[in-house]
């Protein structure tokens, strides 16, 4: 399309597609840089084509035109005969160039045309310009400039860079402003159409090349943060020219060597204009990169450096403005900040996110962090000023965004396209201070220094006059554009359920998508508001993005109000100690009750136990703080509007009282001293101290001790209180009543039995005479006294007062013992012996038997009989003992005898005493030994005894522990001692072992003493020995006899002999200790032993000879050799060792030192010891260092590079090092090592290498993802085998194993630390996947010696659940209208999967339908909810998975009902619908009735108006059948007109005389403020009238039911009265009858839809019984539940033994569905029971059994790209269904219905073996493509038969036997393709065989079990139910109350027959459903009937007039 003004480039096409006219192109010769720099014009002729024009190029440059060369436009698209015509046209510059990628050698120019575009004077009335709305524009100008850079960047992969330069520095040029971004970049042509005004991007078509060329509108994305906001044409240009001069665009394009360079400038255009040139054209600068020759005028010199940074550029544009405004110069010098974070506040969304610049979230990674803009400014002699727009955090919405505490997301949607996301956040007040954010730039208000505002009190708004909503347009701040608020937003007028300042904490945002006109400079929205409140507008919510269709009015209040409970906090709670309940309070408010220590409060601290005062109580509390209370279920610090406190009235000894009162009442003013000062005030008037005097003297001092007796003098007192002051009663009435006081004295004795009280007295003040105790004398008991006095109070004896002890005083003294008087013996330390001091002690009493003691010197005496006394002294004090008397005599015996001694003491009153006494022999003094001759005679070997007694000083044989003799020997070594123990008797006989001395040759002497060693002071007894020498055997000698040499071997000899060999001629001989030969004899013989064998030969014994020696044949094996003679006399022995010497040499041996095991790649740790043994394995000294070379090494794999060889003389060895194998499989390694003739082998074992690799174990090809669905396990557990470089298992236990995933991938069990066994393996187990839809990444590590070890990347594609519910969707009527008692519109339930489908195959009964009456409580369906079940499916409803809920009846009463509908997962969770809430309208109208029904008037015509008025203050108005108010939309009149019972009576009048009164009927209803008879009105007396009430409304079409109202009539006024009083009395009658005739109709209805449910539960366990006797389950009436569970229980273990039982399965893994449009693989689809044609049916289909079946292409696709095209798929929307198979055709061999052969082999269609668990039509259509008409027979044969048999008369299908051959429709069979494997073969691609028909038959049983388990509870229950109510019924109260209806009806009878009034019909139809005889009435009239009942229960019966309850309690 041409420019308008015809100044662009014009083209027409002509036919044949050439242009028509001659054309001017201009050539530009850069073939090479000699090339003439200017441009040459060509004509081109009208009908040239290519060839003539390349000719003529040629012909003007002078080209050979052999020469090659490409001519190119300026874009470097090669001109070519195929786009000639529509190329060159006329004006183009065209390049002559080498090839087309060939570098610009020097720049060319380009002309161009840039008319502005018509659009210009179309769209010329629109805001253009930059209003100022009191902000500076050069921020909203750098916009423009910004939102292109942002469009031109939309395609990059990488980082978005926009760079902002201010070049303000005059060493580098003039002032400029460069707007440089790394976007497209624009081709010439592009640079061409933004220079032309108001070229849009809808209108660059044809030949307007440009970026946006063929404008697609870009897909919606969150806020509409597209990018797609370059847009009009318009704001680039007019942004330059605002800020500067001169602009000049450079620019390169994507892919092209070419940098384009456009100048437009203020002074060109005035050039042109004044020379009268065309001012909208100019030349494009086409060059090379980086080339800046042309910039030569000093003003632009940093364009140099700016041209020179191409190079680094792929693409790129740059727009450089000169020649700044001044002022503009010096605005963004001097607000660098301000207009900065303008920029961040228009771009927030762009630079951080849809979510923002949220400070509390961490940054990941997104397509919104790569967008960097970034400002620098570069001045004179600073540094560079340099910001990032991410790193502004100060921006208003960023200060929103962080300073909201919540945020409210909805959606609006206008007519057309529009839509519109919407944000608001709340502000919330924190203590003392609103957060709404202030602009800093533009303070809306100012900050008190001293602001003292209450806690509760918020005087300032938080918002201000600030709009609430900014609004966005692409994601890019419109900034002169707001919208104040909506009408579901804005403060509402009453208060709502939040205060009105929350709605002044909100602030919100808009963002539009591009269907909402802005101006063009994007500075103002055309019509956003007005669109936006337009009626049609829908608001939804957004809530977890999703829309909620729901009342957007209320879902803002509810959230407004959550807002501020939760997040507006003024009062902080601190020091949480636990939640309580306050019995105290009302039981709704009981609890819970947060309590705390302490609150933080208008910046104090408030804490438990601080004084404090209150304000606004009467009266004023003065206290300290015990607690604080706040409602509700709190834990830890909270913050909260307000709470209460507990505080303890002070003085407490005054108030001994708690107060709770709200926080707000405490008084903050209020120091803590002025409590303080208050409380002490208060207290020193109480009674403080007691003054005690002793007016007669014996004072009582504190903790004094007297003597038991002594008196306690009288006392004294006084009460005086803190002031000194003396007084009698407790202060006056203000504090608890003038109380007098008393003193009571208590004397209490302290003991270890507790305390107890002696004297007790209590004490009057008279007056005159104080308070007086008298004189104490009976204080005798020793002890501890306490004298108490006591104030108390005078009535009720109280020792505290107020919780404070009353003043007290407490005198601590103790009673002593008196003198001696008597004495007694304490306890004696027994026994008494002869000789031994003892103690004798004594006990003193004084007076009252106290102990005393002895003060004064006394002489003890003693007297005894027979015995010798004395005594040492006797001891003062406490503790009175006579010391040391000592008793001598005769005792007779050893247990000593009895004695009477006289103890005297003279002085005493009492002064003798006796104690008896046992005296008991003495200590022992001497020994006596018997025989008493000195010498004694005895021989080497025997023993000798001794008598011995022992004897006291007076010669009493004694006796005493541990009286042990001893005698001793001496005169040779070792010999024994002899012992006896004398303790029991003190004397017996002292022997022991025989005395033996070694060596002896002679006669020897010896010495023994014979002593007591414990009594050293008793003598010993000395006696001499003459020892004779023993006959008896007493040396031993062994000897070799070696020829005639016998050689002596002595005890412990070595003798060496040769290894393996024997010791012959071994003798021995034996002597006595006279030094003489024994002789050996057979006595002799058997008391010899030997070690080396047990079997002695005895002959030679008796010659002298030992038995053989076999000497060991090992030389570490010495032997060791004994020879040992024992008798009762002596034991001898002689030993010796022999010491094995090596043989001859004999073997090799090789052993290896350190482990068997080698790793691959390393050496063995140990050496291998080569040495040489003797034939026993010595070894032998036969190697030398020569030896080495002959050492052979041999074995398989040995490396023999590594082996080291050392002679080890040390050891006479070879040692070997440096084993080692090259890599092979692990396992055990053979060496063979070779020494002259002699060899060994040895064998180590082979193990992997050090792990260097992780492999998985058993898990699908790696290449792949792992499609999982969404919560699901994975198919295979992860294992991992640890494996060394040779990918061999590496052994190695406890090395870490860890799994790497991205936080948005979730396993459960949770990612736990795992350690490999001791195979290297480690199971992680089988995981749950949670994850985001897509592909994942997951990597399995180890750590080994600290070193990672990376395992394979595990890719896995996350599908969604298409079986887990997630939401259910309800469809209906939505403006319908719901009139009580009327029928529900129908609503449709879909339960939505993961995938957003939906879930077919659910058990209707799992869906239900809830609905209940909304109440205060919120919400939650109540206890009684109503419940409904879903309806039975019709035929032409729609597909599966779709549930109903029809014709279900609205509830008769009006009011808001909430309907929710539930789908039951499990036996815990329910998924349930958003809630529904609809508002039940009245009905239609039916009658006119009274708000209150009246009592019935009697009136009479007399003067008197009161007796005269028939109404007063009667209300009005129309309702429905359900007595719902309805109408109040209609206006008419209501017409009142008394009328008799009959025509012709005389009929009163109202007041006026007339017969009608007309009243208006306004909004409902109609007032009737008085009705009076005329005043003398016609009448006939004591007669019945009735004024009827006729409603008039025009408005409808039906006529309503009148009121009413009857009255008596009477001429008399006293009967009038009288009857009035009855009328009353037959009101109140009829009221009571009323309520008694609901109850019993009710009742009776109850009982009969009990009747109808028995009825129902009867017929329905008899029908499962039945059904069940049909599956051979005989269930007797008279067999209980036990015998029913008993039964299922079975039922249960068979079908699971069963189902446990194994059968044949498909181990091929499934492809795991990720939506409903996936049926799975084919191997999956079916089953087949019979194993042989299973077989051959699956190696049949082989190739497709891998084949994904979708219902969809688009499914089929989306599995094709996930798993990169490697999964093959079959959509089943593209098979040709004609084609297939009817599934009912008969064989082949049937022709019209008849047998046309006898076929062999059991034929049968391949596709009937088949069965299909799920899916059966979809699967036959598969099944029917993929097997057609194939037949099954059982062998070749029958096979062959049937096909020669057919082909006779029609075509044949495949043929397949069950022997797994297969003949094709061709006749082909034979071969490998045509025959099937073994079953084992086909590794699990196999159908599965269904689950046995024995399983599903024991199912049906089960669940048949199970329905008549619950019909027979049901049964059970409803008949329990009916017997209760039966019983109910003929209970005594409902007797009475049948009694009482039967009274008050004949009473009524009576009253009306008095008044002359029409008797009152009995009415029955107050139920509105009437039951019939029938039975089983229908569902719906018996649900309507319950329906009632329950709101007959809460509305018509009234318990309180009956006085009993009327329902039964169950």
């Amino acid at each position: 399309m041409a420019a308008a003004g015809g100044g662009g480039p014009s083209v027409e096409t002509g036919e044949g597609g050439r242009a028509d006219g001659p054309r001017t192109v201009y050539l530009f010769d850069r073939r090479e840089k000699e090339s003439e720099l200017g441009d040459r014009a060509l004509q081109v002729e009208e009908d040239s084509d290519f060839a003539a024009f390349r000719a003529s190029v040629c012909q003007t440059l002078g080209i050979s035109p052999g020469e090659k060369f490409v001519i190119t436009t300026t874009s470097r698209k090669e001109i070519t005969s195929d786009n000639f015509d529509e190329t060159v046209k006329d004006g183009v510059t065209l390049y002559l160039l080498q090839s087309v990628n060939q570098l610009l050698l020097t720049a060319t120019k380009e002309r161009i045309d840039f008319l502005p575009h018509y659009d210009t004077l179309v769209k010329s009335g629109m805001y253009e310009y930059y209003a100022s709305e009191g902000q500076n524009p050069l921020p909203f100008a750098l916009a423009e400039l910004i939102d292109n850079s942002l469009s031109a960047t939309s395609r990059n992969t990488g980082v978005r860079r926009i760079q902002i330069k201010l070049h303000f520095d005059e060493t580098q040029g003039k002032p400029a402003v460069a707007v440089i971004d790394n976007g497209r970049g624009m081709t010439s042509k592009q640079l061409n159409n933004w220079a032309v005004y108001r070229l849009s991007k809808f209108t660059r078509q044809g030949d307007f090349e440009s970026d946006h060329s063929g404008y697609v509108r870009p897909l919606p994305v969150p806020r509409s943060l597209n990018s797609d906001i370059s847009y009009f044409g318009v704001g680039g240009k007019q942004a330059v020219f605002f800020v500067g001069q001169s602009a000049r665009m450079i620019s390169k394009p994507v892919d092209s060597q070419d940098v384009h360079e456009l100048l437009l400038s203020k002074e060109d255009f005035e050039k042109k204009e004044k020379n009268k040139e065309a001012i909208y054209s100019g030349f494009i600068r086409n060059r090379k990169p980086s080339d800046s020759s042309h910039i030569t005028n000093d003003d632009e010199r940093f364009l140099h450096h700016l041209i020179a940074e191409e190079k680094e550029k792929d693409s790129f544009t740059a727009v450089v403005i000169t020649g700044v405004q001044p002022e503009h110069m010096q605005y963004l010098k001097n607000y660098f900040h301000l207009w900065t974070r303008q920029l961040a506040h228009i771009y927030h969304y762009y630079i951080h996110g849809p979510k923002g610049n949220e400070k509390r979230i961490s940054k990941e990674a997104g397509p919104f962090n790569n967008i960097d803009i970034e400002i620098s400014m570069f001045e004179k002699g600073k540094t560079p000023k340099i910001i990032n727009l991410r790193g502004i955090q100060d921006d208003m919405q960023t200060l929103y965004i962080n300073t909201a505490a919540d945020s409210f997301e909805f959606k609006a949607h206008v007519e057309g396209d529009g839509v519109v996301e919407g944000i608001i956040r709340y502000h919330p007040f924190l203590y003392d201070r609103e957060t709404y954010p202030d602009d800093p730039c533009f303070p809306s208000k100012l900050k008190d220094e001293d602001d003292d505002d209450d806690c509760f009190i918020l005087e300032k708004a938080a918002r201000g006059k600030r709009p609430i909503f900014e609004c966005f347009w692409n994601g890019r701040l419109i900034p002169y554009t707001s919208v104040e608020d909506f009408d579901w937003c804005a403060p509402p007028k009453k208060r709502g359920l939040a205060p009105f300042e929350c709605y002044n904490r909100i602030s919100g945002a808009l963002f539009t998508n591009d269907k909402f006109q802005v101006s063009t400079n994007k500075l103002t929205f055309m019509d956003l508001e007005l669109k936006l409140k337009d009626k049609n507008t829908l608001f939804t919510r957004i809530l977890n993005g999703q829309e909620q269709r729901m009342k957007i009015d209320r879902e803002f209040a509810l959230w407004l109000k959550d807002c501020h409970e939760k997040y507006d906090k003024q009062i902080k709670f601190t020091l949480f100690k636990g939640v309580i309940t306050r019995p105290d309070l009302p039981s709704k408010k009981q609890g819970p009750w947060a309590t705390y220590s302490a609150i933080e409060w208008d910046g104090k601290i408030y804490k438990a136990g601080q004084l404090v005062k209150t304000i606004k109580t009467l009266p004023l509390f003065y206290g300290s703080i015990v607690k604080f209370f706040l409602y509700g279920d709190h834990d830890g610090e909270v913050y909260a509007t307000g709470g209460e406190v507990q505080i303890a009235m002070e003085p407490q000894a005054l108030y001994d009282e708690i107060k709770t009162v709200p926080i707000a009442k405490l008084d903050r003013t209020v120091a803590e001293k002025a409590v303080k000062k208050y409380v002490e005030d208060e207290m020193a008037r109480l009674p403080d101290r007691l003054s005690v005097t002793w007016p007669e003297g014996d004072e009582l001092l504190p903790n004094e001790i007297r003597p038991a007796g002594t008196p306690i003098g009288a006392l004294r007192i006084e009460i005086l209180n803190k002031k000194g002051e003396a007084m009698q009663k407790l202060p006056g009435p203000s504090h608890g009543g003038s109380k007098k006081l008393l003193v009571e004295l208590k004397v209490v004795l302290h003991s270890s039995s507790g305390n107890k009280e002696i004297i007790s007295h209590i004490s009057q003040h008279g007056g005159k005479w104080p308070y007086w105790f008298k004189k104490m004398e009976n204080i005798h008991k020793l002890g501890n006294y306490t004298l108490k006095l006591q104030v108390v109070l005078n009535e009720s004896n109280a020792d505290t007062y107020a919780g404070r002890p009353l003043p007290s005083k407490a005198i601590k003294f103790s009673v002593k013992e008196g003198k001696p008087e008597k004495f007694s013996f304490g306890l004696l330390d027994p026994p008494f012996r002869v000789g031994v001091p003892f103690n004798i002690p004594v006990e003193f009493q004084d007076e009252f038997g106290h102990a005393s003691q002895l003060s004064t010197d006394i002489q003890p005496v003693f007297e005894a009989s027979g015995l010798t006394l004395h005594y040492e002294e006797i001891t003062k004090g406490p503790n009175c003992v006579i010391r040391g008397v000592t008793a001598k005599g005769p005792v007779n015996s050893c247990q000593g005898k009895n004695f009477n001694l006289k103890v005297i003491l003279p002085g005493l009153k009492e002064d003798s005493q006796i104690l008896k006494i046992r005296l008991l022999p003495g200590p022992p003094h001497r020994l006596k030994v018997k025989p008493d001759s000195e010498i004694l005679v005895i021989e080497n070997g025997t023993a000798f005894p001794f008598q011995v007694e022992v004897l006291d000083e007076s010669d009493n044989i004694t006796a005493q522990p541990k009286l042990i003799v001893h005698c001793k020997f001496s005169g040779a070594p070792n010999l024994p001692v002899y012992v006896v123990d004398c303790s029991s008797s003190g004397t017996s006989i002292l022997s022991g072992p025989a005395i033996q001395v070694q060596n002896i040759k002679k006669d020897q002497t010896l010495k023994a003493k014979i002593e007591i060693p414990s009594c050293k002071d008793v003598a010993p007894v000395e006696k001499t020995i003459k020892l004779l020498p023993s006959s008896h055997v007493a040396r031993l000698q062994i000897f070799s006899v070696e020829g005639q040499k016998a050689i002596q071997i002595k005890h412990q000899d070595e003798v060496n002999w040769i290894a393996g060999d024997v010791m012959h001629n071994l003798i021995f001989q034996m002597y006595d200790e006279g030094e003489r030969e024994i002789h050996i004899t057979s006595a002799l013989a058997e008391k010899i032993k030997v070690n080396w064998t047990p079997e002695i030969n005895k002959e030679h014994l008796l010659q002298g000879l030992l038995p053989d020696v076999q000497v060991p044949t090992s030389v570490k094996d010495m032997r060791y050799c004994q020879v040992s003679f024992q008798d009762d006399h002596v034991s001898l022995e002689s030993a010796f060792t022999v010491r094995p010497l090596p043989d001859e040499p004999k073997h090799l041996k090789c052993e290896l030192k350190g482990g068997k095991t080698v790793q691959m790649g390393q050496e063995l740790q140990g050496e291998i010891v080569v040495t040489v043994t003797d034939q026993y394995g010595n070894q032998i000294q036969a190697f030398s260092p020569s030896s080495l070379s002959a050492l052979g090494i041999a074995g398989i794999g040995l490396d023999s590079s590594h082996l080291k060889t050392t002679f080890q003389e040390n050891t006479q060895s070879i040692s070997v090092r440096g084993v080692r194998f090259t890599p092979g499989p692990p396992g055990n390694k053979d060496l063979c090592f070779t020494w002259r003739e002699f060899s060994d082998f040895i064998r180590v074992q082979l193990v992997s290498g050090p792990p260097a690799k992780l492999l998985l174990v058993d898990w699908p090809e790696l290449k792949e993802s792992i499609p999982v669905i969404n919560g699901r396990e994975l198919q295979n557990p992860l294992i991992v085998q640890l494996c060394d470089q040779w990918d061999n298992p590496a052994p190695v236990p406890q090395v870490k194993i860890s799994l790497v995933k991205a936080n948005n991938l979730k396993l459960t069990p949770s990612n736990q630390q795992h350690k490999t066994d001791e195979r290297g393996r480690a199971n992680l187990g089988v995981f749950s996947v949670f994850a985001p839809r897509g592909e994942h990444i997951m990597q399995v590590k180890a750590i080994y010696n600290k070193n990672t070890i990376e395992g394979p990347v595990i890719k896995l594609m996350i599908l969604p659940d298409p079986e887990k519910p997630i939401r259910i969707n309800v469809k209906y009527d939505k403006d319908a209208s719901f009139l009580a008692g009327g029928i529900f519109t129908d609503f449709m339930i879909t339960v939505i999967s993961e995938d957003d489908s939906i879930i077919k195959n659910i058990n209707p009964a799992r869906i239900s339908m809830k609905m209940w009456k909304l109440a205060n409580s919120g919400n939650r369906p109540p206890a009684n909810v109503e419940v409904f079940s879903c309806n039975k499916i019709k035929d032409n409803d729609k597909e599966d998975g779709c549930f109903y809920f029809r014709d279900k009846a609205i509830p008769n009463k009006v009011g808001t009902y909430c309907i929710q509908f539930g789908f039951t997962m499990d036996k815990t969770n329910t998924l349930n619908s958003e809630q529904i809430i609809v508002d039940v309208l009245p009905n239609q109208p039916v009658k006119l009735v009274p708000e209150v029904q009246p009592a019935t008037p009697a009136v009479s015509n007399v003067r008197s108006v009161a007796s005269r008025t028939l109404v007063k203050d009667l209300y009005l108005r129309i309702t429905d059948d359900y007595n719902n108010h309805t109408g109040v939309d209609l206006i008419g009149t209501v017409m009142a007109t008394i009328k008799g019972s009959n025509e012709e009576d005389d009929i009163p009048l109202f007041n006026g005389k007339i017969r009608t009164l007309e009243f208006p009927f306004v909004k409902g209803s109609a007032e009737i403020t008085s009705l009076v008879l005329a005043e003398n009105s016609p009448g006939r007396d004591s007669t019945e009238y009735f004024i009827v009430f006729e409603p008039r409304l025009p408005a409808l079409s039906r006529t309503l039911e009148s009121y009413i109202l009857p009255f008596m009539f009477y001429n008399d006024v006293k009967k009038q009265q009288q009857m009035a009083a009855l009328t009353k009395e037959k009101d109140q009658l009829s009221k009571s009858i009323t309520v008694y005739r609901t109850l019993f109709d009710t009742s009776k209805q109850l009982l009969d839809e009990m009747k109808c449910q028995v009825e129902e539960a009867k017929l329905k366990e008899a029908q499962l019984r039945n059904e069940l006797k049909n599956h051979n389950i005989d269930i007797s009436t008279t067999q209980q539940m036990p015998h029913i569970e008993a039964l299922l229980k079975r039922k249960l273990s068979e079908q699971e033994e069963l189902k446990k039982k194994p059968r044949r399965s498909c181990t091929l893994p499934n492809y795991t569905k990720g939506s409903g449009d996936v049926l799975g693989k084919i191997a999956h689809l079916a089953q087949i029971e019979d194993d042989r044609a299973a077989m051959v049916i699956s190696w049949h289909l082989a190739s497709d059994m891998d084949c994904v079946v979708t219902l969809t292409t688009d499914a089929a696709r989306r599995i094709y790209d996930e798993t990169q095209g490697r999964q093959q798929v079959l959509p089943l929307d593209s098979i040709y269904k004609k084609t297939l198979p009817d599934w009912k055709r008969p064989l082949p061999h049937y022709r019209n219905g008849r047998l046309y052969f006898k076929p062999i082999g059991d034929p049968v269609f391949a596709r009937d073996l088949l069965t299909f668990p799920d899916n059966v039509e979809h699967c036959e259509t598969v099944f029917g493509m993929l097997l057609g008409d194939t037949i099954i027979l059982d062998n070749l044969d029958a096979a062959n038969h049937y096909r020669k048999e057919v082909v006779k008369i029609t075509h044949c299908p495949t043929l397949l036997t069950r022997d797994g051959d297969r003949i094709r429709s061709n006749g082909k069979f034979g071969g490998l393709q045509n025959k099937a494997p073994p079953m084992d073969k086909l590794r699990g691609m196999v159908f599965g065989a269904p689950v046995p028909k024995q399983c599903l038959i024991i199912g049906e049983q089960i669940d048949l079990l199970q329905q008549y388990r619950a019909a027979l509870c049901r049964l059970g229950s409803v008949n329990e139910d009916l017997n209760g109510q039966l019983k109910y019924l003929h209970t005594p109260d409902m007797k009475r109350k049948k009694q009482e209806l039967d009274e008050h009806e004949k009473n009524l009878k009576l009253i009306e027959q008095k008044l002359g009034m029409t008797p009152t019909r009995k009415c029955n139809d107050s139920l509105p459903h009437p039951m019939t005889d029938c039975p089983v009435p229908p569902k719906r009239i018996r649900r309507e009937a319950a329906r009632q009942n329950s709101f007959c229960r809460v509305n018509f019966v009234d318990e309180e007039l009956l006085g009993v309850p009327l329902w039964p309690s169950s």
